[in-house]
This record gives structure tokens, sequence and C-alpha cells, in this order.
């Protein structure tokens, strides 16, 4: 019997949901010994403690530098705090001028703006591809448009992008999955040369604006952000597009033709969308601190712990989603899910999220209706704490 999380070994981060309905049942508040951290797993509470930002703070909740060895901090200095500023990481009210600075980026029309860049992005990766009739749809196919749409968003220079996806894809491992202490070392240089990118990128920008995120967001330096806040916002962006919403994408992909539910009918397609964040997310949950002892279904959380908020198992909680493990195309409620978090840090950048995921679904299932999976392949899940995403996925067409 399993006894606790285990985010280093395979059947964690490939099917946990066995472990999780067990949490559920038994320990919906479970004290975890590998996180160090209380967890809780059902949906309605894990709702309460995102919606009650009093007793579960996000103050420094995504700075998981408490992975990190000595010498490593060492090494980072002032930036092993790296996101203590960011919109996710800091309650009201730092938390609501961030969002509203942000915001002023991601209203309807802007989002609704982008939807034929990225499908272009897509055509013309498909136009390239097609003709090989084979793919790693992780490197290839999946991750490509996004990162191209994120860096034109941003502002990121097109000769740029391979260097921008590299240092996003090491800083991401370097605070939120577990590394050994060499290796650490080796990601934290690549970090802080990621950093000084990102500080010459916004210098660049103060100095000749252009029409971009990066000009926008360093134009309200000094009267509503500071530089701090204007590089904490810029590299989180960076991470969503070039690492959170293609996994998604890859996970969505996969789930579909196992499922053999592709291509997918166009009045199905934002269902399906959801179905697949559901069951197979990308994003696995949130950090908070108790501010106060919370008790909870016999439990006391002590003021000043750890929590982690499974939106990963509230996904699959039964109460809420009848058969949990069988993908429903149709579900009628599949947008309950968490993926993109909850009340007033529900992702901002949600809308463009979704938009991405349908965009590609409807281009890859008219372009590639019979595309499938390569035989012999195993597929393996990246080991992380808060992600869930494929390193490879062999397809044919």
């Amino acid at each position: 019997m399993i006894e606790d999380f285990d985010v280093a070994s395979d059947w964690h981060v490939a099917s946990p949901y066995a472990f999780l309905a067990r949490l559920r049942h038994e320990r919906p508040v479970f004290a975890s010994e590998h996180l160090g951290a209380y967890v809780l797993t059902r949906h309605a509470d894990v709702r309460a403690a995102y919606g009650d930002p009093r007793r579960f703070s996000s103050k420094g909740s995504l700075t998981i530098s408490r992975s990190l060895t000595r010498e490593t901090r060492d090494k980072l200095g002032e930036h092993g705090s790296f996101l203590s500023s960011f919109v996710a990481n800091v309650d009201p009210p730092d938390h609501t001028r961030l969002r509203r600075s942000v915001s002023r980026a991601f209203t309807p029309r802007a989002v609704s703006a982008m939807e034929e860049t990225f499908r272009r992005l897509n055509e013309d990766l498909l136009d390239r591809i097609g003709p090989q009739g084979r793919a790693d749809f992780v490197t290839e196919i999946g991750h490509e448009p996004s990162i191209k749409l994120t860096a034109r968003f941003i502002g990121v220079p097109e000769e740029d992008e391979a260097f921008v996806q590299a240092h996003v894809k090491d800083w991401f491992q370097l605070f939120l999955s577990p590394q050994p202490p060499e290796r650490q070392l080796e990601l934290a240089d690549s970090f802080l040369t990621y950093l000084a990118y990102v500080d010459r990128l916004v210098a660049a920008r103060a100095e000749r604006p252009r029409d971009d995120f990066t000009s926008l967001m360093t134009s309200l330096i000094g009267t509503e952000l500071t530089h701090r806040e204007v590089v904490e916002l810029i590299s989180t962006i960076l991470l969503g597009g070039n690492d959170t919403v293609p996994n998604q994408l890859g996970n969505t992909v996969l789930r579909l033709l196992r499922e053999k539910a592709w291509p997918v009918e166009p009045a199905l397609l934002q269902n399906a969308a959801e179905e697949c964040m559901r069951i197979d997310g990308a994003s696995l949950g949130s950090f908070r601190y108790a501010t106060t002892d919370v008790m909870l279904h016999g439990v006391t959380i002590p003021a000043g712990s750890l929590v982690l908020l499974s939106t990963d198992s509230a996904a699959h909680d039964e109460t809420v989603f009848p058969e949990p493990e069988r993908f429903v195309i149709d579900r009628p409620n599949a947008d309950a899910h968490m993926v993109f978090g909850y009340g007033i840090h529900f992702c901002v950048g949600a809308a463009l999220g979704r938009l991405q995921l349908r965009t590609a679904l409807e281009v890859l299932g008219r372009r590639l209706p019979g595309l499938r999976l390569a035989p012999g392949q195993e597929i393996a899940y990246r080991r992380s704490i808060v992600g869930r995403g494929l390193p490879s996925l062999l397809v044919e067409w």
C-alpha cells in the first residue's frame, strides 16, 4: 500500500488517482511527510481554500526554494525567492494592484485578436510537418505555436525563442521539480542567465516601447509596478506559453487518441477540451500557507503550515464528477475543474489558454484526421511537484 506522495516515482505522475481517492475517503486532510505539507483532496475543501486567502495565504507559496541546497541558494542570492512578487504569489492588496495591471493586456478583445495568429501558426507548422507522416508530437508539433504566440505577445524577438524555451525549461526544473545538488547548480546558472536576458528586454522596451506586453508593463514601472515585478510577470507568462499550455495539449491529444475520440467533432471541441483538462490536467495544484490554526475534518492544520490544494484530486472527486476516471466527452460539468485556480487567483491567462487548446485541436483534427499513436513506444511523464507533462509522444498519420 502506498502511504505518501512520492513525486519522484513514476506511479505518482502517471496515475495517482487510486491513491488520491483513498485520501479523499479516509484522510481528506493528509499530512504528507514527503511534501512537507498538508494536502487537501476534496473538491469542496480545495475550492473553499482557494476562496479564503485570509486563512490560506498565497504569500511565498510559489517560492519552492526550500527544496534547494544551501550552495544553490547562495549562488542565486536574492533570486532564491524568485516569484516573491508574482501575482499568484501574493495576497491583497498587492495582488489587487498586480492583477489590475496585468489584466490590461488580457481583455476579451485582445485575447480574441490572438486567435487568428495562433491558428495561422498551427497551419504553417503543419504545412512543414505534414508530409513527414510521423513526428514527436511534444517536440515537433505541440510546443512551437504556443511558444511563438507567447513570444510575440511578450515581445521576444524570433531569433531568441529557442534561447527562452531552453531557459524556461531549466527554471521550471530548478524551482518546481526535485533535482540532485549538482544539477541544481547547473540550473541556477541557466536561471541567472535567463533573468539577465529578461532584464535587458525590459530595459530595451523602456527606452524604445513597442506594441507588446513588455512595453505595456514597463510603462507602469514607478507608478503601479516595480522593475522586479515586471521581470517576474514576464518570466512567468513565458513559462505558461512555453510549458504549461503545450503540456496540456500533449496530455489532451494522448487522451483523445487513447479514447478513440479523434478527431473531435467541432460542436464538442470546447467540452472535450474541458474534460481533458479535468481528467489529465497539466497543473496539479497550488501551495498555500495557513495563517492561523485551521480545523478541518477533525485535523488541525497549524498556523504557518504549508498546504497543497490538490486540484488534481478535486477534478477526480466522485461527489462532483460521477465515474471520474471515465472520459465523458460531453460531461455537463467538465469545466468545474480548477486547473486554472479559483477565486481571486483564477489564472488571468485562462481565456487565452482555453482558446489555444480549442484552436490547436480544431486545426490538428482537420489537418491530421488520421492521427494515431506510434506503436511500441513507452509513454512516461516527467516528474514534477505541481505539473504533469509528456517529454515525448510519437505519433503517425
